[in-house]
């Protein structure tokens, strides 16, 4: 065996942290990259907001809506760089106007006055000048179980009978539902109590009482019981309850089929009554608690729009969201470049990541401009016209286009939206499968789907289309699709089967 030494030249990309942080600067969504920003001003003094060219960048642009004036919405690419890319959405400083306030309420207010009268009068004048308060209708439960023990609080329960109300609250679904058996949701009731045993007779007691809560419905254990206890619960008046009530307790599994006449027959009422009987049901809420439960709403903020001007179509970045950054020159100018100390090697450390944060959010800023750019040129036929002329478009088509990694694209795209005409869409939206057509040319799934829509929203409730024939009319406009394609697509438009669609109305 030779021993020797080979030199050799390779090259790799190395991540450095810099690329990392750029890299993950460009998959954040708007509001992830808000509290990003806020971070970095927290933790770098050597970053500061812009506030005058936030100020004078908003008035620039309310002038520009004004005057309809298409320089609006084409990206300035002089402007300096953190002007230019980044966006406006810094605090309103209180501390004056609250002075200013609180010294008007000084001379105004007397010295002996009644607290009760102002505040009376301040509200009723608030109210008749049309403002809201928002202490009087902000809801106080923010959960279903909050809701519940609120009311659990103002009904009179023993001790005992309390405890189970709280076992049973703490195992309800979302949906408001008691999903175990009631033994076992109060078995550690009697295991760490020094009392007798509870028994079921105890336990269904407490669950009837729990069952009048509000919302009608709740504490059922199956869907049968929640619909009888929500049309138990409504006035005896009321048209067509009872044969609601016995076509729920004996004939459920019947209601959902289309057999229209066989339910009839069965039950032995009037088709008439029938119809009357199965439209009180379907008013019924087969989830009571659903709409209770604290589901926090994430609100899509647009970080492209899309407007039509002389005839073509612009893009420019929304710049109303997030503060406009720039380099603290005060702290930058204590630097010195000889000097070592601690201080001024931290100084000289946070310039350099202030520096790299900017140029980040140039990048980003940069590279989803560009993606949205080809984006609308590929796909105008969308914003003319609606998703029935959307174009098949993958991840390698842009990519190409702009000399880009896929991976970038999809990065770009994840999480970020575009308001346009027909509405607001995440960047995802726009890249669809495509299908065949007889012309030897390409339709996009986008469309498939919307088409499909158009064909459903047209048919009879009677005689709903089958995905035979739903394929079949496709193929009348050119478009080869089989018949699974076709309920694959009606499923994630979220569209049920034939039978499903099938309207009890319009039996004869």
């Amino acid at each position: 065996m030779h021993q020797g030494l080979q030199l050799k030249f390779s090259s790799q990309l190395t991540m450095t942290p810099q690329l990392q942080q750029a890299i993950r600067l460009l998959q954040l969504s708007t509001l992830d990259l808000q509290q990003e920003i806020i971070e970095q001003l927290y933790n770098n003094p050597l970053l500061e907001t812009d506030e005058e060219s936030a100020s004078a960048a908003t008035s620039e642009s309310q002038q520009a809506v004004t005057d309809h004036s298409a320089e609006d919405i084409n990206l300035n690419n002089d402007s300096p760089l953190v002007q230019d890319r980044a966006r406006d959405a810094s605090e309103p400083t209180v501390t004056e106007s609250e002075d200013h306030w609180q010294a008007g309420m000084d001379e105004k207010m007397p010295v002996e006055s009644d607290w009760n009268t102002i505040s009376s009068t301040s509200t009723s004048s608030s109210k008749a000048s049309g403002e809201v308060n928002l202490e009087e209708i902000y809801q106080v439960t923010q959960t279903l179980q909050d809701h519940l023990i609120w009311q659990l609080n103002l009904t009179p329960f023993s001790a005992r009978d309390r405890a189970i109300a709280e076992a049973f609250i703490d195992d309800i679904s979302d949906a408001g539902f008691i999903s175990e058996d009631l033994g076992d949701i109060t078995s550690h009731l009697s295991n760490h109590s020094q009392t007798e045993a509870i028994e079921e007779d105890e336990l269904l007691a407490v669950l009837k009482r729990l069952q009048q809560f509000d919302p009608p419905g709740i504490f059922a254990r199956d869907l049968r019981e929640c619909l009888l206890i929500q049309l138990h619960q409504l006035d005896s008046s009321t048209p067509h309850r009872e044969e609601a009530v016995a076509l729920v307790r004996d004939f459920l599994d019947d209601i959902a089929s289309v057999e229209f006449n066989k339910l009839a027959r069965k039950s032995k009422l009037d088709p008439n009554d029938l119809r009357q009987a199965l439209n009180l049901i379907k008013s019924l809420n087969p989830q009571p608690g659903e709409h209770l439960c604290s589901n926090n709403a994430e609100y899509i903020v647009p970080d492209v729009h899309v407007e039509k001007l002389s005839g073509t179509w612009q893009v420019r970045l929304n710049n109303d969201n997030l503060p406009r950054l720039k380099i603290n020159q005060s702290y930058a100018s204590l630097i010195k470049r000889s000097d070592d100390s601690t201080e001024n090697q931290y100084l000289k450390n946070n310039l350099v990541e202030a520096r790299w944060f900017l140029r980040s959010l140039e990048s980003r800023n940069d590279s989803l401009m560009r993606v949205a750019t080809a984006i609308v040129e590929m796909q105008q036929g969308f914003l003319n016209h609606g998703p029935v002329a959307m174009r098949p478009m993958v991840l390698s088509d842009i990519a190409q286009q702009l000399d880009l990694h896929e991976s970038t694209v999809s990065r770009v795209t994840t999480k970020k939206y575009m308001a346009t005409p027909q509405g607001i869409f995440e960047l995802k939206y726009f890249f669809s499968s495509h299908v065949g057509t007889t012309a030897g040319g390409e339709c996009s799934s986008t469309a498939v789907c919307a088409m499909l829509k158009e064909m459903i929203s047209a048919e009879q409730p009677s005689k709903p289309l089958s995905d035979n024939k739903l394929a079949a009319l496709l193929a009348e406009q050119g478009i080869q699709v089989a018949r699974r394609t076709v309920a694959k697509y009606r499923e994630s438009i979220n569209i049920p089967s034939s039978s499903q669609r099938k309207r009890f109305s319009s039996q004869p």
